[in-house]
């Protein structure tokens, strides 16, 4: 006599491998790169004022991640100083940017640089040099606004807390980094 074998029912199988998969792709986190965190001024309605060249500082990275400041090859480690005499100008040279007067209301008038920084990069650029730049950058507009809010409120503006001060910090330091689309230049 032949003994009958129970067949286990697979049919709900796929149901249940659908609903694993399901519950794996729900669960499951992906890590995202976070890259730079900057806010982009809305779209101007009128064009651009003209902008003296002295008051331009022209930063490019190269294909070959080769760092240039107004054409000469210059060190990363060098370039957060470099923006740093360029917007101060102490000397007042006349290829570095110049002053204007803003009254900021609380707080009176002070000197402002017209300064800003272009950067540009070729197509080949990598991303670790281009973030690296930014990054000396970044430190350079750090560095003169915590020396400027330590010399008028005692307290470096990484530590201020009073939004009013932030503010005056913001503006006798603005931020003025122009970035160009990426090309390729053809540099080495």
């Amino acid at each position: 006599m032949s003994r009958q074998v129970n067949e286990i029912n697979a049919g709900s199988m796929a149901d249940i491998a659908f609903l694993l998969l399901i519950f794996f792709l729900v669960t499951t986190t992906m890590d995202m790169d976070r890259g730079i965190s900057r806010i982009l001024p809305p779209v101007p309605k009128v064009p651009p004022p003209i902008i003296n060249d002295r008051n331009i500082l022209k930063v490019l990275i190269n294909k070959n991640d080769k760092l240039m400041v107004e054409g000469g090859n210059i060190d990363l480690s060098k370039l957060k100083e470099k923006v740093i005499n360029f917007l101060l100008n102490p000397s007042e040279y006349p290829n570095q940017s110049e002053k204007k007067v803003i009254n900021i209301p609380g707080f009176g008038s002070i000197k402002v640089s017209k300064g800003i920084i272009s950067l540009k990069n070729d197509r080949g650029t990598s991303y670790a040099a281009y973030v690296s730049v930014q990054d000396e950058l970044a430190k350079a507009y750090t560095e003169l606004r915590n020396t400027f809010s330590q010399n008028h409120f005692g307290i470096s503006y990484e530590d201020l807390t009073d939004q009013e001060k932030i503010k005056v910090v913001q503006k006798a330091i603005p931020l003025a980094i122009s970035e160009a689309e990426p090309e390729n230049t053809g540099q080495n």
